[in-house]
Protein backbone atom coordinates (compact mmCIF):
# COMPACT_ATOMS: atom_id res chain seq x y z
CA UNK A 1 0.00 0.00 0.00
CA UNK A 2 1.22 3.20 -1.27
CA UNK A 3 -0.18 6.63 0.57
CA UNK A 4 0.66 9.67 -1.72
CA UNK A 5 2.58 12.45 -0.27
CA UNK A 6 -0.35 15.01 -0.81
CA UNK A 7 -2.20 13.34 1.35
CA UNK A 8 0.21 13.03 3.53
CA UNK A 9 0.58 16.53 3.27
CA UNK A 10 -3.12 17.74 3.70
CA UNK A 11 -3.52 15.62 6.83
CA UNK A 12 0.00 17.02 8.51
CA UNK A 13 -1.57 20.40 7.69
CA UNK A 14 -4.65 19.43 9.36
CA UNK A 15 -2.93 18.06 12.45
CA UNK A 16 -0.97 21.50 12.36
CA UNK A 17 -3.68 23.54 12.29
CA UNK A 18 -6.22 21.65 14.40
CA UNK A 19 -3.47 21.60 17.52
CA UNK A 20 -2.44 25.59 16.80
CA UNK A 21 -5.96 26.76 16.99
CA UNK A 22 -6.62 24.22 20.40
CA UNK A 23 -3.66 25.84 22.01
CA UNK A 24 -6.01 29.51 21.79
CA UNK A 25 -7.74 31.21 24.46
CA UNK A 26 -10.80 31.55 22.50
CA UNK A 27 -13.81 28.72 22.72
CA UNK A 28 -14.56 28.97 19.58
CA UNK A 29 -10.89 28.79 18.27
CA UNK A 30 -10.73 25.87 20.37
CA UNK A 31 -14.05 24.50 18.65
CA UNK A 32 -12.92 24.94 15.15
CA UNK A 33 -9.62 23.34 16.30
CA UNK A 34 -11.57 20.11 17.32
CA UNK A 35 -13.23 20.03 14.43
CA UNK A 36 -10.15 20.26 11.95
CA UNK A 37 -8.72 17.67 13.85
CA UNK A 38 -11.72 14.99 13.69
CA UNK A 39 -11.72 15.99 9.77
CA UNK A 40 -7.78 15.38 10.07
CA UNK A 41 -8.22 11.69 11.87
CA UNK A 42 -10.92 10.70 9.44
CA UNK A 43 -8.63 11.41 6.49
CA UNK A 44 -5.51 9.23 8.35
CA UNK A 45 -8.51 6.34 9.07
CA UNK A 46 -9.73 5.91 5.47
CA UNK A 47 -5.90 6.37 4.03
CA UNK A 48 -4.96 3.30 7.00
CA UNK A 49 -7.61 1.44 5.44
CA UNK A 50 -5.78 0.99 1.68
CA UNK A 51 -7.67 0.84 -1.39
CA UNK A 52 -11.17 0.29 -1.75
CA UNK A 53 -11.65 -3.52 -2.08
CA UNK A 54 -14.87 -5.81 -1.78
CA UNK A 55 -17.48 -6.13 0.96
CA UNK A 56 -16.16 -8.23 4.01
CA UNK A 57 -18.70 -11.10 3.17
CA UNK A 58 -16.92 -14.80 2.77
CA UNK A 59 -19.78 -15.81 0.09
CA UNK A 60 -19.47 -11.93 -1.97
CA UNK A 61 -15.24 -12.26 -2.41
CA UNK A 62 -12.01 -14.17 -1.24
CA UNK A 63 -10.33 -13.12 2.09
CA UNK A 64 -7.35 -11.12 0.07
CA UNK A 65 -9.91 -9.23 -2.32
CA UNK A 66 -12.05 -7.73 0.61
CA UNK A 67 -11.89 -4.72 3.14
CA UNK A 68 -10.82 -4.31 6.41
CA UNK A 69 -13.89 -3.25 8.43
CA UNK A 70 -11.95 -1.47 10.94
CA UNK A 71 -11.03 1.99 10.19
CA UNK A 72 -14.59 2.43 8.65
CA UNK A 73 -15.94 1.35 12.26
CA UNK A 74 -13.33 3.19 13.97
CA UNK A 75 -14.06 6.62 11.42
CA UNK A 76 -17.22 6.47 12.16
CA UNK A 77 -16.15 6.71 15.99
CA UNK A 78 -14.64 9.66 15.23
CA UNK A 79 -16.85 11.40 13.73
CA UNK A 80 -19.69 10.72 16.67
CA UNK A 81 -16.32 11.69 18.82
CA UNK A 82 -16.06 14.80 17.62
CA UNK A 83 -19.73 15.94 16.90
CA UNK A 84 -19.99 15.13 20.55
CA UNK A 85 -17.43 17.84 21.49
CA UNK A 86 -18.36 20.25 18.88
CA UNK A 87 -22.15 20.24 20.50
CA UNK A 88 -20.34 20.82 24.18
CA UNK A 89 -17.71 23.39 23.53
CA UNK A 90 -20.86 25.25 21.35
CA UNK A 91 -22.83 24.82 24.69
CA UNK A 92 -19.98 26.10 26.84
CA UNK A 93 -18.88 29.20 24.21
CA UNK A 94 -22.73 29.99 24.53
CA UNK A 95 -23.02 29.86 28.13
CA UNK A 96 -20.12 32.09 28.39
CA UNK A 97 -21.26 34.56 25.88
CA UNK A 98 -24.40 35.01 27.85
CA UNK A 99 -22.82 34.77 30.97
CA UNK A 100 -19.50 36.74 30.00
CA UNK A 101 -20.12 38.50 26.86
CA UNK A 102 -17.12 37.19 25.66
CA UNK A 103 -15.69 33.54 25.05
CA UNK A 104 -11.89 33.87 26.23
CA UNK A 105 -10.61 31.14 28.37
CA UNK A 106 -10.03 32.83 31.82
CA UNK A 107 -6.33 32.04 33.47
CA UNK A 108 -7.51 29.83 37.10
CA UNK A 109 -7.27 31.57 40.14
CA UNK A 110 -5.13 28.50 41.70
CA UNK A 111 -2.81 27.89 38.75
CA UNK A 112 -1.60 31.71 39.82
CA UNK A 113 -1.41 31.17 43.35
CA UNK A 114 0.90 28.01 42.94
CA UNK A 115 2.83 29.84 40.18
CA UNK A 116 3.56 32.78 43.13
CA UNK A 117 4.56 30.35 45.57
CA UNK A 118 6.49 28.77 43.19
CA UNK A 119 8.53 31.76 42.69
CA UNK A 120 8.67 32.95 46.32
CA UNK A 121 10.45 29.50 46.70
CA UNK A 122 13.06 29.84 44.20
CA UNK A 123 13.68 33.19 45.58
CA UNK A 124 13.89 31.74 48.88
CA UNK A 125 16.21 29.11 47.79
CA UNK A 126 18.20 31.80 45.47
CA UNK A 127 19.02 33.90 48.83
CA UNK A 128 19.84 31.02 50.71
CA UNK A 129 22.53 29.95 48.16
CA UNK A 130 23.79 33.38 48.45
CA UNK A 131 23.73 33.37 52.34
CA UNK A 132 26.01 30.01 52.53
CA UNK A 133 28.47 31.43 49.72
CA UNK A 134 29.29 34.36 51.61
CA UNK A 135 29.33 32.39 55.19
CA UNK A 136 32.02 29.52 54.13
CA UNK A 137 34.84 32.37 54.58
CA UNK A 138 34.15 33.38 57.43
CA UNK A 139 34.03 29.95 58.84
CA UNK A 140 37.18 29.05 57.34
CA UNK A 141 38.84 31.79 59.63
CA UNK A 142 36.98 30.55 62.89
CA UNK A 143 38.68 27.60 62.51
Amino acid sequence: MTINLTVAVVIAVLYSVGFYLLMQRSLMRILLGIVVLGHGSNLLLQIAGGPPGRPPMLSLARPEEMTDPLPQAMALTAIVITFALTTFLLALAYRSWTLLGHDEVRDDVEDRRIQRLEKRLEADEDADDDDSVEDEPAKEAAQ
